[in-house]
């Protein structure tokens, strides 16, 4: 009987074969996985080159809207600038509108004035209807009656002596004249157009009693007396009336003396005011006398650049036609 080879289920070839197919399928694998990179990193570059564009149209952008931020920044600065102008020209126009208004106030007060004047001066040159007695004036012409006197003296730069710094020697000759009209009184005070009292005595002041000895004080005070007032003596009249007059005192008999030259303000509510503190009774007559002596200075000197000369004159007569005393304007300083 003959042997037979047994029979080999695997063979070399089997074995290669598969090998091969082996060795097929991690070539392919490995293909696919070299493909799948590729198209990465070209995914890759290309996002990064779309990247690159978007950062420069972003930087673009950025640079485009600093631009427009300085673009709008020089506007707004010249936005404000011009407000600031129209501001400025506006301001301008009002204050211009304001000193044409003042002027042309002025100019209607001083035309007011000038018919005052005229009329003043026409019914001067009338003839008077009556005859009148011929009366010896006093010293300074103003009427004596009182027992108790209160100068107000206006001490403002127009009511001094350039060359001295002192009040004109005018000024303190018809003090004096009114003193000697009075030779005896019981009291005597001396305020300024302020409303201080020269002589001292406080606040309230008080009378200070008539003798030689303070007649004589109150003129050399008055001569170097150096406190400047505003060109107003109202203040100083008010303060004299409110501080001095004594109403229950049944026998004081008061008259203020008025020294001025200038009055800035209005009239009117002066006028008002001076009825209030100094009512006239059932008969017309009134406790406080004023009287007044008005000085040339705007007139000679041209201190003022305004009527306030002529205001003060016109003030002072409605004073003293009102309550009982005279007006005297003084010819020559």
């Amino acid at each position: 009987m003959i042997r037979r080879r047994p029979t080999q289920i695997f063979s070399l070839a089997f074995l290669d074969c598969i090998c091969c197919g082996f060795g097929a399928v991690i070539l392919i694998f490995v293909l696919s996985i070299d493909s799948r990179e590729k198209e990465k990193l070209d995914a890759l570059a290309s996002l990064r080159t779309m990247m690159a564009a978007h950062l420069l149209d972003i930087a673009k952008l950025k640079n485009s809207k600093e631009d427009l931020d300085r673009s709008n920044a020089r506007v707004a600065t010249l936005v404000t600038d011009t407000r600031l102008r129209n501001d400025s020209i506006h301001a301008l126009l009002d204050d211009l509108d304001r000193k044409l208004q003042l002027e042309k106030r002025g100019l209607e007060a001083m035309l007011v004035d000038i018919d005052e004047l005229k009329k003043e001066i026409a019914a001067r040159q009338k003839k008077p209807e009556i005859e009148l007695k011929d009366v010896k004036p006093l010293p300074v012409g103003v009427p004596v009656g009182s027992n108790y006197i209160a100068f107000v003296i206006d001490t403002s730069g127009s009511m001094r002596d350039p060359n001295t710094g002192g009040l004109w020697a005018v000024a303190i000759r018809k003090i004096e004249e009114v003193l000697d009209v009075y030779p005896s009184i019981e009291g005597i005070q001396v305020l300024d157009a302020d409303g201080r009292f020269v002589m001292g005595g406080g606040r309230n002041g008080g009378w200070l009693p008539d003798s030689p000895d303070t007649r004589q004080a109150i003129k050399r005070t008055l001569r170097r007396y150096d406190a400047d007032t505003i060109s107003n003596p109202v203040p100083g009249i008010y303060r004299a009336m409110r501080t001095l007059f004594d109403p229950k005192d049944e026998n004081m008999r008061m008259g203020i003396y008025v020294f001025g030259d200038e009055f800035t303000e209005t009239a009117d509510p002066v006028l008002r005011r001076l009825d209030e503190l100094n009512p006239a009774d059932e008969n017309g007559q009134r406790k406080v006398v004023i009287n007044a002596v008005g000085f040339p200075t705007t007139i000679q000197f041209q201190f003022s650049m305004g009527n306030t000369g002529v205001k003060f004159a016109n003030l002072m007569r409605e004073i003293t036609y009102q309550h009982g005393g005279a007006f005297i304007a003084v010819q020559d300083l």
